[in-house]
């Protein structure tokens, strides 16, 4: 998430390949910021709502969101209307949460040009999400597209946006698709790959996303072969479909990598190229006695 100038607040999708994002400290730590002031900006709500003689408990509120997960306001809308004090959702934003209202509380997310510079130094495709959801679309796209965004929503689970894949038309942007799925399992919420996209649209997508993915991967693998530690393994691993065990008998972890793991991450065209091979000629001397680390895969 991040806001605009106006403070519209707008939602941006990050597609990492399978070996996940390059520099993967940096964008947890700035992940871990944008957690910690959603936790402040909900605390800050119920303080308002408990000055306004509301009662709501803050571990009410947690437990809505879920275990591990950073309370919103549409979490502590949804506190209001267990508790009694709204009927709906709808009145408790009409009434108190909405932008500006009695209860609302500024959040501290990013600016959006620093997620969508954060997600593309970290080999990242950065996506608008629900464009429709915008009070000014269009100014927001083109700045968007400035900072260096690749694509935006354009399908829902009822069809394609014509408006939408005009504007994407427009500033050349990827048109992509999403059922907004988070898991929660509401009678209003879509279901999990409910929106179908033309294969077209997945083609041009990986025609972008690819090349950036194999440049995070190369990144990701340099730094291993040039340092095999534990750290710079688990980095691999985090993602990948591989499991990490200490100990274990002797292999050759690079080896092991280029027999098993390059080929989920890599086409076999892409593991040709000249800087891969030359990846590879540096994995294969590496070994486990260097790391002392056995690297078992997934099946």
């Amino acid at each position: 998430s991040g806001d605009t100038e106006a403070e519209e607040p707008v939602h941006i999708l990050a597609y990492y390949s399978s070996i996940g994002p390059s520099r993967f400290e940096e964008l947890d730590k700035f992940l871990s910021n944008i957690r910690d002031g959603r936790y402040l900006r909900a605390k800050n709500m119920v303080l308002k709502l408990n000055k306004l003689k509301m009662a709501l408990k803050w571990e009410h509120v947690c437990r809505i969101a879920g275990n591990g997960v950073a309370p919103g306001r549409l979490h502590v809308a949804r506190a209001m209307v267990e508790a009694g004090y709204v009927e709906n959702l709808k009145q408790a934003f009409a009434r108190y949460l909405f932008d500006g209202g009695p209860a609302y509380s500024k959040g501290s997310e990013p600016m959006v040009e620093e997620a969508i510079k954060m997600i593309c130094d970290t080999g990242g495709v950065s996506v608008l999400a629900h464009p429709w959801a915008l009070k000014n679309p269009v100014a927001i796209v083109r700045r968007l597209k400035e900072a260096g965004l690749h694509g935006m929503e354009v399908y829902k689970s009822d069809g394609r946006l014509a408006a939408y894949s005009d504007l994407a038309d427009t500033y050349e942007l990827l048109k992509i698709g999403g059922s907004d799925y988070h898991g929660r399992g509401g009678h209003h919420e879509a279901e999990l790959g409910s929106v179908n996209l033309p294969v077209l649209v997945l083609y041009d997508f990986l025609k972008v996303a690819r090349p950036i993915w194999c440049n995070a991967i190369k990144k990701i693998l340099e730094c291993y072969a040039e340092e095999p530690s534990d750290t710079n393994l688990e980095t691999i691993t985090r993602f990948g479909r591989t499991r990490v065990f200490k100990g274990g008998s002797p292999l050759n972890c690079g080896q092991d990598l280029i027999d098993h793991c390059l080929p989920l991450w890599l086409t076999s065209q892409e593991m040709e190229n000249e800087e891969f091979e030359a990846i590879k000629l540096k994995l294969s001397n590496v070994s486990a006695s260097q790391g002392g680390i056995q690297v078992l895969i997934k099946t």
